[in-house]
């Protein structure tokens, strides 16, 4: 049974090493930053000062219980308020450092999305080509959404970590050296022993995550091809695969919850453990009066405290910024393709005025399979005004013909010129600006009928759409709708019928008003009484337009000015129907007789 899609396990962000050449890509991103630099400067002031706050409060706290014996009571007064400044000056501080960083980071990651998006909609065909819808809609959504993250809270706490743990670590040598080096003993230790178990409990949970993300995969396939499993009477075989597989996760999950269970236990015996030496260490140097007070020794110990909080939290931090690496990558491999040249600035202009069409001894074939020639030697014309039928078997390379027209792709060698000038040389939106396709299976979008409509034409005015919606015998249901125009056509047009949506597709291709149009067969799928609407509106909108129609039902393009037959990428036969028809043992004829018997 085939699968549909990748399993959640490969759609999610995956980890990446922390390297010096994942790190430099990362630090790509503060480009974005750029525009917020003095907001971010100013969040990393208030952060910095609400960091050094908060080390100030065990000193001042350890200078109290001194006072508590041999301070007077205007000492312990003073130790208090300048405790309660303390405290709100802390909160000053946070309040600004949170919503300066917020205001950076939603500013950052708006210019991020648009400029992705921005980036991502000028990248060629061949590109899409190669990748899943999905995947890119996740880099937009899910990678941007784990930067976020990133920049509100992570790089902050990262920052915070370091200065408590280096600040805390210098304010201890001050306080007692001798203690100092008995409590950083502990870590190197702690630290080994934590890295082994962590790593071995990482790969436990990716592999509990591989079984649950191949456990859902089974019930999504299945729900897919429903109708099969139940035609093929295979419920109880697909119980006993989901079952199996669940079974599977459970066996993995329970041996990593034991190695989980033992790892947390050894880091709390650890923490508490290396706590408790310090304070018998420390109770022993106050004891022998060893230049320590019992306040110093609290001090020590609340700093101990905050620089074990936040080497372990630097574990996590660590974890997100793997992820965000992870993400930073995918993104930059979308901005490192090299985009079409668009220039969105200019104001397109229409000149393709007469849309005479040439190829000449054109050759392709798709990037991604270089090796399957696609089209050998292609060489037509198409005067101006005239209606030329591509027609050949399925694979002969007709659809490539246009997506070659409207430079989807460009040719390995041969021209295409447009009133007689290259393609290539023309701005390839105002070349784009002067075409028009009807395909055969169209797609809304998920808007009104009047935003369907004015995508041909953006800023056209109601009057416009109305005539575009009449000339594609498109008005009479539209106006049956009680909100008219401003119908919701629901995702992908679902919500109108085959022949409704491809009247919405010539009315665009109408109010567009292109000097080439493109159908590839605009009626094939359609009911009798629709596809005679259908084909009233495209005969009105072909009036003096260069039309190139692909047709698989000959019947439609018996008055074509000329009928081009490709087979296996060549041309090979060219002519009026009448001319074609003659031909002994021709293409056409053969398909056409086909086509009779198989209608007869």
């Amino acid at each position: 049974m085939a699968r549909h899609g990748k399993p959640s396990s490969e759609r999610d962000t995956p980890k990446k090493k922390v390297t010096r050449q994942g790190l430099k890509r990362f630090f790509r991103l503060f480009r974005f930053v750029k525009p917020q630099r003095k907001v971010f400067a100013l969040g990393l002031f208030f952060l910095i000062l609400s960091s050094l706050t908060t080390l100030v409060f065990p000193m001042l706290i350890g200078d109290l219980l001194d006072s508590a014996n041999s301070g007077t009571l205007e000492k312990i007064n003073k130790i208090g308020l300048i405790l309660l400044g303390i405290f709100v000056a802390n909160a000053f501080f946070s309040y600004f450092r949170i919503y300066l960083f917020a205001v950076v980071t939603q500013k950052t990651l708006a210019l991020l999305r648009q400029t992705t998006y921005n980036h991502l909609i000028k990248l060629p065909m061949v590109f899409f080509s190669s990748r899943r819808v999905g995947e890119l809609n996740s880099r937009i959504s899910a990678d941007i959404a784990l930067l976020q993250e990133t920049f509100t809270s992570t790089l902050a706490q990262f920052i915070r970590q370091v200065i408590t743990i280096f600040g805390g670590i210098a304010l201890l040598s001050i306080i007692s050296p001798r203690l100092t080096l008995f409590m950083l003993a502990f870590i190197p230790v702690v630290a080994i022993i934590a890295r082994i178990f962590g790593t071995f409990i990482r790969k436990l949970s990716k592999q509990t995550q591989d079984k649950v993300a191949e456990s859902n995969t089974i019930v999504e396939e299945t729900l897919q091809a429903i109708a099969n499993v139940k035609a093929f009477s295979n419920e109880a075989f697909e119980i006993f695969r989901y079952k199996k597989k669940t079974d599977e996760v459970i066996d993995i999950a329970l041996k990593g919850a034991k190695y989980r269970g033992l790892f947390v236990s050894f880091i709390f015996f650890a923490l508490f453990g290396s706590i408790v030496g310090v304070i018998w260490y420390g109770v022993y140097l106050v004891n022998k009066g060893e230049g320590m007070t019992s306040g110093d020794l609290f001090k020590f110990v609340l700093y101990t405290v905050f620089i074990a909080g936040s080497i372990s939290g630097m574990a996590d931090l660590y974890s997100q910024l793997q992820k965000a690496i992870g993400a930073t990558e995918n993104l930059l491999d979308i901005l490192d393709e090299n985009p079409e040249p668009i220039d969105l600035t200019r104001e397109h202009k229409d000149i393709c005025c007469n849309g005479e069409v040439r190829f000449r001894h054109v050759n392709f074939n798709y990037p991604t399979r270089k090796d399957m020639v696609v089209l050998n030697d292609i060489t037509f014309s198409v005067q101006k005004g005239e209606q030329v039928a591509l027609v050949g078997p399925s694979g002969a390379g007709k659809s490539t013909i246009t997506q070659l027209l409207f430079r989807f792709y460009d040719p390995v060698s041969g021209e295409i010129t447009i009133d007689s000038k290259n393609i290539k040389d023309y701005d390839l939106g105002e070349l784009r600006n002067n075409m028009a396709i009807v395909p055969q299976e169209v797609l809304l979008f998920g808007g009104t009928i009047r935003e369907n409509i004015e995508y041909g034409k953006p800023g056209a005015s109601e009057d416009e759409i109305i005539q575009a919606a009449k000339k594609a015998n498109a008005w009479e249901f539209i106006d049956s709708f009680p909100e008219n125009l401003e119908t919701r056509v629901g995702e992908r047009g679902i919500q109108l019928s085959g022949g409704q949506r491809q009247r919405i597709a010539i009315a665009r291709a109408i109010l567009k008003d292109p000097a080439i149009l493109i159908l590839d067969e605009a009626t094939s799928s359609l009911d009798s009484e629709s596809e005679r609407l259908v084909q009233e509106a495209l005969l009105k909108l072909m009036e003096g337009r260069t039309s190139i129609i692909i047709a698989h039902r000959l019947s439609t393009i018996h008055n074509a000015d000329k009928i081009i037959v490709i087979d296996k990428g060549e041309v090979k036969e060219s002519g009026t129907h009448e001319e074609l028809l003659k031909l002994e043992n021709g293409i056409y004829r053969n398909l056409s007789m086909l086509q009779i018997d198989l209608m007869g």
